[in-house]
């Protein structure tokens, strides 16, 4: 059966497929959700961050050989947090692709496929629940700066998410979810170039929160009453895309 994704097709019966992102989407802004999703106009997107991409593959990498051996990675032993391994799960690989929605779930009641990719899960052999983990890349354009969640609610919204998913495939999820910033080091004493390659170093920090996943389902009921109606919504005052539309509309 073909899926039922990109634009909103009410007479489609499959399950409509929604990946992460743009539930984030429709939290930031349901008119941008709407235009998006109902009316099949695309919110302009950024240029791609193929360097962040780069260390998300490479914290896999990382990872990938301690979950094959069912070790501690020795940075987790060093914060002392030995009793957390890299989850070996016959499914793990698929849930880690994002573009088939690879982690998902149907939520009957609202007839909607919900879900993305994840980076990471650990395995908590003191609890045997398991915790979401998110890798986040940066480069701090100041010197000293502390990585902290307080100014990235869409992290915690990410992983709550994925809490609220895994949940609904029947797993014992810990609310404490992890996220592993690298944050590239600008202000070293030396460059990066050397002979025959560069080198960049990363600081890096082991950011932990407890989640909250009330939030999901009634934002899926939310979305369900946003995709059958027939008026778009005011955007909030914080939306760039709205105050952009807003401006261009009164130009002459």
């Amino acid at each position: 059966m073909a899926r039922h994704r990109g634009t909103y097709k009410p007479e489609n019966p499959v399950p409509y497929e929604l990946g992460r992102s743009r539930i984030q989407n429709f939290v930031n802004c349901p008119a941008c959700f709407y235009l998006d999703r109902v009316k099949g106009i695309p919110i302009p997107s950024l240029y791609g961050w193929p360097l962040n991409s780069a260390t998300d593959v490479l914290l896999k990498k990382d990872f990938d050989a301690y979950r094959q051996r069912q070790e501690p990675h020795p940075f987790l032993l060093k914060k002392g947090l030995g009793h957390l391994i890299p989850l070996q799960h016959e499914d793990f690989q698929r849930w880690t692709m994002a573009l088939q929605l690879g982690l998902n779930t149907v939520h009957e009641q609202t007839n909607l496929k919900v879900g993305g990719g994840l980076d990471d899960v650990w395995l908590n052999t003191k609890t045997d629940q398991i915790h979401v983990v998110d890798y986040k890349s940066t480069s701090s354009g100041k010197e000293g700066n502390v990585i902290s969640l307080d100014d990235r609610p869409y992290i915690k919204i990410q992983i709550e998410f994925y809490q609220w998913v895994l949940k609904q495939n029947g797993f014992d999820v810990s609310p404490t979810g992890y996220v592993l910033y690298v944050d590239g080091d600008r202000f070293t004493p030396d460059g990066m170039l050397g002979e025959d390659d560069a080198t960049m170093r990363f600081k890096v920090s082991l950011l932990d929160f407890e989640g909250n996943t009330d939030w999901v389902e009634p934002v899926l009921f939310e979305i369900r009453e946003m995709l059958d109606t027939q008026t778009c919504p005011k955007h909030p005052p914080g939306c760039q895309h709205g105050q952009y539309l807003e401006k261009a509309s009164k130009v002459r």
